[in-house]
């Protein structure tokens, strides 16, 4: 399998589109979609606008039908590791050897190509689920996702560091992930060639009457049965290296579990809801750290709180609180003093932008992607 998937320039100017598939390399289903619509595509005779570009991941573990050699490529993608990389070219492990591949092909990308960029991971995941979308939690991303009548999910770079998509998220372009299905199941393919149209359409490299657009969106509607709104993750069970968890079976994405129901084991014996939870991404492989999650529903107040909270920039007065302050000169980050700053809640920065990292016992960095933003230039985008 080569790295690039595809590559179509178009006649006309344009967005740049830019699928991954396959940094994990048990999940083959986004690699199989987007081979399929781009053999399409080069059988069109359409006059298509701007660039389509699809990158494979994991190439060495999508042959071996593994989500990784020796570390996991979707989460490696630290801005402090990447500047070393690409300054030595030295690698430590295979995964990181993918990487450096990928990161020139991105850098070549921003190099030959022209804005607005988009950019789209695909993914499978181990248990059944219907499709749904993740992103980090931007207004500009959030204004995207709504083209999708799916499930949002925000927030996960809060408890996932060093993935792809917020690595691109911190250059200020809209980065999303789709989840197509359970791994081997053949609607995750569908899913995701559904998925794949619909995106060519509303960015408007591929231009199609409202009709055949409804039909597409019509496609991803009926893909499932969780309700279209926006979720957010409040809680991680991470497992450590080497430490026993084993799901129940027949849990799925986004089930509501009842209190006093076990549905797991770990090293500490059974794992039971003591009240009700919806379940996310429970895990049912034997590679990954993350064993499940916990989300809600954001009601529609506070989306539009934030919306308006973040417009009027009302961050800035954050650090004149006591034990608040800016913790880069590009008033991106935040480091508060949990010592001092009891009083403030980690949903009040979610408001505003700001997703935490640990720092230490007492201190908590607290980063937005607001700021970086390049909304304008998808000012005369179809969807904007």
């Amino acid at each position: 399998m080569e790295r690039i998937l595809a590559r179509i320039t178009g006649e006309k100017p344009g967005p740049t589109l830019v699928f991954f598939a396959g940094l994990h390399g048990n999940e083959p289903a986004g690699v199989t979609a987007l081979q399929e619509v781009s053999d399409r595509l080069s059988a069109r005779e359409d006059s298509f606008h701007g660039n389509f570009i699809a990158l494979a991941g994991n190439l060495n573990a999508l042959e071996k039908n593994i989500r990784y050699h020796e570390e996991d490529l979707n989460r490696i993608w630290h801005h402090e590791r990447l500047e070393q990389l690409l300054s030595t070219g030295a690698v430590s492990s295979k995964e990181e050897l993918e990487l450096l591949e990928l990161l020139r092909e991105i850098h070549l990308i921003f190099e030959n190509c022209n804005p607005p960029f988009y950019f789209f991971d695909l993914h499978t995941t181990s248990g059944p689920t219907e499709p749904f979308v993740i992103m980090n939690d931007t207004l500009l991303n959030r204004r995207f996702t709504r083209n999708y009548p799916l499930p949002t999910i925000l927030g996960i770079e809060e408890y996932l560091g060093g993935a792809l998509l917020s690595y691109l998220n911190d250059k200020g372009y809209v980065s999303i992930g789709f989840e197509s299905g359970q791994h081997e199941a053949p609607e995750a393919i569908e899913n995701a060639r559904h998925f794949i149209w619909f995106t060519l359409a509303i960015t408007g490299f591929l231009k199609l009457d409202a009709a055949i657009q409804r039909s597409l969106r019509n496609d991803i509607w009926n893909q499932g049965k969780a309700r279209k709104t926006f979720y957010e993750i409040y809680f991680q069970r991470l497992l450590t290296e080497g430490e026993y968890f084993k799901m129940q079976p027949n849990f799925e994405n986004f089930q509501w579990i009842p209190r006093g129901t076990t549905f797991a084991t770990d090293s500490n014996g059974l794992v039971t809801t003591k009240k009700a939870r919806q379940i996310f991404m429970p895990l049912y492989q034997k590679k990954g750290h993350e064993a499940y999650y916990f989300i809600r529903k954001i009601p529609g107040f506070f989306l539009l709180l934030s919306k308006y909270l973040r417009w009027s920039r009302m961050d800035g007065l954050l650090t004149r609180l006591p034990g608040i302050d800016w913790a880069d000169k590009e008033r991106t980050t935040l480091l508060a003093n949990t010592r001092i700053a009891r009083f403030m809640a980690k949903s009040f920065f979610h408001l505003l932008g700001y997703r935490a990292r640990k720092q230490d016992a007492d201190h908590l960095l607290l980063r937005s992607r607001e700021r970086n933003a390049r909304t304008k230039s998808y000012a005369a985008a179809p969807w904007y």
